[in-house]
């Protein structure tokens, strides 16, 4: 299971909404003066996921949960996401130069299959969101449930 922090926005009749920040590999790194993917990561947008997630128990803002999804759930979705635009590409680029002989028909066969593709990908994976979806493992204390009292020193 891959697991991952978030942070609590909301929460409401029992769907949270969370914040969790990608980690990119250049904070582990050594070389980051002088590497390219570097000065990428700070040209770029800064990587921030906001979802609703399924919560029973009740949160609050600030709250840190610990996400989880199972590699199967993850590769799964990889493959849904990147196969089914490419094979729609290729088999309808495909049947339109079998059918039409041109290279023209293909290349316009070759859109209407990637576009026909991510569009059944997309339909797919509404399907079958709740079960590609993470889940949230452990639940940290609340921000205001610890206080330490220092008066009495």
């Amino acid at each position: 299971m891959i697991k991952e922090w978030a942070t609590v926005v909301a929460w409401h009749n029992g769907v949270a909404t969370v914040h969790a920040e990608s980690k990119t590999s250049c904070n582990s790194c050594s070389a980051k003066g002088g590497c390219g993917s570097a000065m990428l990561n700070k040209l770029g947008p800064k990587n921030a996921h906001v979802m609703t997630l399924r919560s029973e128990q009740p949160l609050q803002p600030g709250q840190r949960v610990e996400l989880g999804i199972r590699e199967s759930s993850l590769l799964g979705s990889a493959m849904l996401v990147y196969l089914a635009p490419l094979v729609g590409l290729f088999l309808v680029a495909g049947l339109f130069q079998a059918l039409f002989h041109s290279d023209l028909a293909a290349a316009t066969g070759a859109l209407l299959g990637g576009v026909a593709g991510f569009i059944l990908a997309r339909g797919v994976a509404g399907h079958f969101g709740q079960r590609l979806a993470p889940v949230i493992l452990s639940v940290t204390l609340p921000p205001d449930a610890l206080r330490v009292d220092l008066s009495d020193r």
